[in-house]
């Protein structure tokens, strides 16, 4: 082969390999780019039917559809206006409605703190959305996050209604205001010169304790009681034992408040810590009845709308939740059992609460008030005695023991 075929043939190579290079990278810059991975699909949007009917376990006269009285009707207005039946269950302490929402059934409860974290910290109440709960952002401030149903940064319910235990007197017995819960827990001549022994009522329920855990704080500070529901070991038999002082002068241990406003009516008892609803309902009746709250201070409630963890009608449940704190509801419902809203703006403008009926319920008075909550073991101050032996002990007490 000539030196000229020989050089004809490197440079035919040469081309051909450049060529085949040259498409390989043509081939390369063809190849699809791998696509990403599709999207997951969008979460469906949950399911907001009405399902035609609401279940609540309710403190009596907290939900009213104006059978006692056609101007306080909350439940009629909210049913036209959704088509939700409002079923009521009353119960009249918070042992019970623990126990009825613990038995399920039910949707919502209108809670007090001593009830409150024992169905949180069963697992018997759910955490609300609060974006659907509009009305929330009105709620006072002093409640959003009460630690009764403010818990790990949730909010498990709606403030409802709010108030002290106050202490109801006859002004027959008692021409001048007592000052003291002294006189319910003490053996004393009243104003009109006979003896407490069998006049006096005291709350059926193991919070009642705290109560007089109350007095003990201003009548024997040496106890060094700090917190009513937080009790060291000897605190607490001083508590019991003022209890058990007081059992022989006890007409009538009440839940039932219709059956203590009977007490004051026919039954000739004249003192008694009260809900405002039974002085309401008395003064209603144009009894001789009035109400205090005593230099000691006072415990109370601060009740919450709560969502139960199954509950089969939620969002029947969810728009009752926002039709409870419209002001107009709120309004009616204090005006009615002489609570104090949890809306502010309820103060203002309701014919039947008045523009005066929130001081008159003690809207300033709420940094006086002890407000229930359920005794746990592990406190402030260490170990304190839990509701648990709160519930067995006031048993015992009531039956004399």
């Amino acid at each position: 082969m000539s030196f000229a075929s020989k050089a004809l043939d490197q440079h035919l190579i040469i081309a051909i390999s450049a060529a085949l290079a040259l498409a390989g990278c043509a081939k390369k810059k063809e190849e699809p780019v791998a696509e990403a991975p599709a999207a997951a699909p969008a979460a469906a949007a949950p399911d907001t039917t009405l399902e035609g009917q609401v279940d609540i376990v309710a403190w009596p006269g907290y939900i009213e559809r104006g059978e006692t009285d056609k101007n306080y009707d909350w439940v009629t207005p909210f049913e036209q206006d959704t088509g939700c039946k409002v079923n009521i269950k009353t119960a009249g302490t918070s042992d019970e409605m623990v126990s009825l929402m613990t038995q399920g059934g039910y949707d919502l409860v209108t809670a007090s703190g001593d009830a409150s974290l024992r169905l949180i910290r069963g697992g018997t109440v759910q955490p609300i959305d609060l974006a659907r709960v509009p009305s929330f952002a009105n709620v006072d401030e002093r409640l959003k996050q009460g630690a009764w149903h403010f818990v790990d940064g949730k909010n498990y319910g709606t403030p409802y209604q709010w108030g002290p235990n106050v202490l109801m007197y006859n002004t027959k017995a008692f021409p001048t205001a007592p000052k003291s819960w002294s006189v319910v827990f003490e053996e004393q001549k009243l104003g009109d010169g006979k003896s407490n022994k069998g006049r006096l009522q005291a709350y059926d329920g193991p919070i009642y304790i705290a109560d007089a855990a109350l007095y003990l704080m201003a009548k024997k500070p040496e106890l060094g009681i700090k917190d009513p529901y937080e009790l060291n070991e000897e605190q607490y038999a001083a508590v019991l034992g003022l209890l058990r002082q007081q059992h022989p002068l006890v007409h009538r241990y009440w839940h039932d408040a219709n059956v203590a406003v009977q007490d004051f009516t026919n039954e000739g008892v004249v003192v008694s810590g009260s809900w405002p609803f039974q002085v309401n309902t008395l003064v209603a009746n144009q009894q001789p009845i009035a109400s205090v709250v005593p230099d000691e201070g006072a415990t109370g409630w601060a009740d919450t709308t709560m969502l139960a963890a199954n509950a089969k009608h939620p969002n029947c449940a969810y728009k009752w939740m926002e039709w409870s704190l419209n002001a107009k509801v709120q309004g009616d419902v204090a005006a009615w059992f002489g609570s104090v809203p949890a809306v502010p703006a309820a103060c203002k403008g309701n014919a039947l609460l008045t523009d005066t009926g929130c001081a008159t319920n003690g809207f300033d008075n709420f940094d006086k008030i002890h407000f229930w909550r359920t005794p746990e073991a592990a406190c402030s101050t260490g170990t304190c005695v839990p509701y648990s032996r709160w519930a067995t002990d006031y048993v015992a007490v009531m039956g004399g023991r």
